[in-house]
């Protein structure tokens, strides 16, 4: 009984943390205390106080603004990503699954070979030739991200496929875009939006390892992978540059967890 209270517990957390992000994410201009491209040498590397709560980093700049809109980045990254994968990896999985043969063949075999390559270097080599920027780094990983939906989908459709009211819509005359569109996708929904859960999370970890690199976020724009990057060289003098976005993406990446595996019980226990 207690574990069952801690983990709705834990999921009431998740929800509160992603709601308070959204507004975060959408007021965060209005909010930052500072403009976080402005620097001010003079406050270089303060540590926290009562005029800067995070402290600064190297070039004077307030931590906690920078936080606040890395968070602004990082969501809209991870949200755009993983539509833009679910739009490809839909269409893809979708069309192997109700065509079959050497159709489906072909296509999976197209999905093993990018599921082949270790997703963090296949990104960092695609970043590489795209260059920096918020839009090539959606592209990079929605690249690598919509394999996962191709074959989630692929999987059900194969399956629904099979189902009495689908072999009756096609009795009565209904297209193979119609049987997909009203048949067969809505049944779908539920297991894609547990899987696009994750996937935000995913997003958001890959869009941070890239600006950690030097291949996401082309500064002065705050991103929580750079912010990292940025304050390696003064863990020792300065660790408050690497602690607080490190939280940031810690405390977001969980929340989604959290409320991923909520949605997920919540889907099995209606199965069942």
């Amino acid at each position: 009984m207690s574990l069952s209270r801690a983990r709705r517990g834990g999921v009431r957390l998740g929800f509160v943390v992603l709601l308070l992000l959204v507004v975060g994410t959408a007021f965060a201009p209005a909010i930052s205390p500072y403009d976080p491209t402005v620097q001010n040498l003079s406050a270089s590397l303060a540590a926290p106080s009562g005029e800067h709560p995070l402290g600064c980093d190297k070039l004077g700049r307030d931590q906690l603004s920078r936080v606040l809109v890395g968070a602004r980045v990082s969501l809209s990254v991870g949200l755009l990503t993983v539509a833009l994968s679910v739009c490809i990896g839909v269409g893809i999985g979708a069309l192997a699954g109700y065509a079959g043969g050497l159709v489906d063949f072909w296509l999976m075999r197209i999905v093993d070979m990018l599921l082949a390559f270790p997703g963090i270097l296949l990104a960092i080599a695609l970043a590489a030739v795209l260059g920096p920027g918020i839009a090539n780094v959606i592209v990079t990983l929605s690249i690598i991200g919509w394999t996962g939906y191709a074959r989630l989908v692929r999987a059900e459709v194969r399956a629904l496929r099979a189902r009495e009211h689908v072999h009756a819509a096609i009795a009565l005359g209904a297209s193979p875009r119609r049987v997909l569109v009203r048949h067969v996708l809505p049944l779908v929904a539920a297991p894609l939006t547990v899987q696009a859960t994750f996937g935000v999370a995913g997003a958001i970890v890959g869009e941070a390892s890239l600006s950690f690199l030097g291949l996401g976020v082309r500064p002065p724009t705050p991103s929580w992978g750079a912010m990292i990057n940025d304050g390696r060289s003064f863990l020792l003098v300065a660790p408050h540059l690497t602690i607080y976005p490190g939280l940031a993406i810690f405390i977001t990446v969980l929340a989604l967890q959290s409320v991923g595996d909520s949605i997920r019980d919540r889907l099995s226990a209606r199965a069942s």
